[in-house]
């Protein structure tokens, strides 16, 4: 590929963290600019994948698919042929191409996001907390793998990639709290059955005003286990390089506070939308920026925290 043709993909995936997160673009200016431009275009394709699949546009809305498994094909087929070298005519799918290239990412873990689109696709619900863990990875541990290996983590180094997978599932699980009443409107609900039961919500009334002190519990119970991974993946960051470690643990800082807000909002969580102010990010930064001076930890994972699939 030409440095025309890249710096057009790079101008695209720049314009998409735009327009699709406020947060990931903000941290991502703290990168250095070889690795900012591999975040960015590695970005454009997530969120290409996840429009594609979900039938919104940057993120934003949301419109029934009428043939979820006919778009899973696409994304697919699209993936594989970008990992393979090919041009495949899409910028998104033509920018992950760009930086498996670059950085001899292994694929898996491009193909285990894809895996994540096809529980979406099949209306998978998960029964149990090591199922909640799984689809977390799918949808977004996989996406801290890559990224990590984007700022230059060894694919041999599997304490740092566990740690990164730890930040994208602590990054999902607060997702999943903010999220809870926008999902149940699309029809979907990423509750593990078991807390449903253990709480006496039936499948599908979680939103009625009836059980919201029930589901302020569950948030709140996401909301600690996202801290716990979050703490982890905090040990991982200060192994990067400065100016990705400062990245990483702005960006964690910033999820990490949605996910305590919707946990200290109690049954008010869903009345309006969570969301980091301005000032809240750049408080965030500053604070990052200190704390990516640290020197490594050697301070082992926790050995009771979820890991993913090897």
């Amino acid at each position: 590929m030409g440095n025309a043709d890249r710096a057009a993909l790079v101008a695209f995936a720049r314009d998409s963290i735009a327009v699709g997160s406020k947060s990931f673009a903000a941290a991502s200016k703290l990168f250095d600019p070889g690795v900012r431009e591999r975040a960015w275009l590695l970005y454009a394709w997530c969120r290409r994948c996840d429009d594609l699949a979900d039938g919104q546009v940057a993120g934003h809305g949301h419109e029934t698919v009428e043939d979820p498994a006919a778009r899973l094909a696409e994304i697919r087929d699209l993936t594989e042929r970008a990992l393979a070298g090919e041009r495949t005519g899409d910028p998104a799918f033509d920018a992950l191409g760009v930086v498996a290239a670059e950085t001899e990412m292994p694929h898996r873990f491009a193909l285990d996001l894809v895996e994540g689109f096809a529980l979406d696709a099949a209306d998978w619900r998960p029964r149990s907390e090591d199922d909640l863990y799984r689809y977390c990875y799918h949808v977004a541990g996989s996406v801290g793998c890559m990224m990590a290996v984007v700022m230059g983590v060894s694919p041999e180094d599997e304490d740092t990639l566990d740690r990164a997978c730890d930040l994208g599932l602590a990054f999902q699980l607060a997702n999943i709290a903010r999220d809870i009443g926008e999902d149940d409107v699309a029809g979907r609900c990423y509750l593990p059955v078991d807390w449903l039961v253990e709480m006496d919500m039936p499948p599908g009334e979680h939103m009625k005003p009836f059980y919201r002190k029930r589901l302020a519990v569950l948030a709140k119970r996401l909301a600690t286990r996202a801290e716990a991974f979050e703490s982890s993946a905090r040990i991982g960051a200060t192994r990067l390089p400065y100016r990705s470690a400062w990245a990483v643990l702005a960006a964690a800082g910033i999820y990490g506070g949605i996910a305590r807000e919707v946990a200290a909002r109690g049954e008010r969580a869903w009345d309006t939308r969570v969301v980091t102010s301005k000032a809240a990010k750049l408080g965030w930064i500053a604070k990052a920026a200190g704390e990516a001076l640290r020197p490594p930890s050697g301070k082992a994972r926790p050995s009771g925290l979820w890991t993913r699939p090897r």
